[in-house]
């Protein structure tokens, strides 16, 4: 176990390098950050005092060697527009996301599960052709179109939910959550709701192979033979056995929705880190949005450990290292 966290935090330690000289790499090419900063009716020369004096004009490793030196003591940097450390921002962000990707995951866990299962016990029924007609359709459509779609159809034709906004909010032990009010909850549902349509139809075709797969095993088989019920054989055998490859695959794409809800958030008007990462690109604050790279970058690695660690203590026969490497 030792050997493997030394191995990943060594791994995590290349990919977080890796991802942060790209980050600054395409930064130059963003546009000039002066441009929202400061006004039509400052000179020229003016402008370029400024640029001194936020090192823009210094060369890229000397920028990039400051980062990294800075970063070592926790200051990743400072906002252009909003004139705070970008981590805060960032993390004062994430509040709101992470309650989205929360609600999200509550969705894909509630439907496909249930329907992956269906469709695997019954996989000539109607339902299930259903099921998998729907979700070959979920596939196809983008994640915009479905949040513009349900915005249409429940904010504008019914008026039953709000189409945009976070909510009211409580403080909880200094969490400003919407979770815990009745219109928090309502302005959650569609975004929650949009945002799961990108991983439900990939997770109720994983459910589904992953039942069939162990249907179709030999204790599955001895299982019936010695005549236990139905669902026992279903439930306690061979849906046990497919919650492995689902916690793998499961937890590093819930990880990811962290970076994929900015088209969510955008179009429902979200207060979360990827509706402020499009605002930092629109406004080209660079330190913002290398901040933001970085971090979503540090939430895939963490996730990938985890899962990683979950499946071994999950399976005491998977071995997180070997002799060989």
């Amino acid at each position: 176990m030792l050997t493997f966290l030394f191995n990943r935090l060594a791994q995590a330690l290349v990919v977080m390098f890796v991802i942060s000289l790209v980050a600054f790499a395409i930064q130059d090419n963003l546009g000039d950050p002066l441009r929202e900063m400061v006004g039509q009716g400052v000179s020229e020369a003016q402008r370029e005092v400024l640029r001194n004096q936020l090192g823009l004009n210094d060369p890229f490793m000397i920028k990039y060697s400051r980062f990294l030196t800075n970063a070592m003591h926790g200051d990743w940097g400072t906002s252009f527009i909003f004139k705070k450390p970008a981590l805060d921002i960032i993390l004062g962000k994430l509040v709101a996301t992470l309650e989205l990707v929360f609600a999200a995951t509550f969705w894909i866990i509630l439907i496909s599960i249930p329907a992956g299962v269906y469709c695997a016990i019954k996989p000539r029924g109607i339902g299930s052709k259903l099921i998998m007609g729907i979700s070959t359709i979920g596939i196809s459509v983008p994640v915009f179109l479905t949040a513009i779609l349900l915005m249409y159809v429940f904010s504008i034709e019914l008026g039953w939910l709000p189409s945009y906004g976070r909510g009211e909010t409580v403080n909880l032990l200094g969490w400003e959550s919407g979770l815990f009010t009745i219109d928090g909850l309502k302005h959650l549902l569609l975004p929650s709701i949009a945002l799961s349509s990108i991983m439900l139809p990939l997770f109720i075709r994983l459910v589904r192979a992953e039942m069939l797969e162990a249907l179709s095993s030999e204790y599955v088989k001895f299982a019936w033979a010695k005549g236990l019920d139905k669902n026992k054989v279903w439930f306690r055998h061979a849906l046990k056995n497919t919650m492995l490859p689902l916690i793998t695959v499961g937890g590093v794409q819930i990880g990811s929705m962290v970076a994929y809800t900015i088209l969510t958030e955008t179009v429902f008007q979200w207060p979360g880190t990827g509706f402020l990462f499009l605002e930092a690109i629109t406004r080209v604050d660079t330190p913002l949005i290398t901040a933001y790279v970085i971090f979503v970058g540090l939430v895939f690695v963490v996730t990938n450990t985890l899962v990683d660690l979950l499946y071994g203590l999950i399976n005491p026969t998977v071995k997180l290292t070997s002799k060989g490497g």
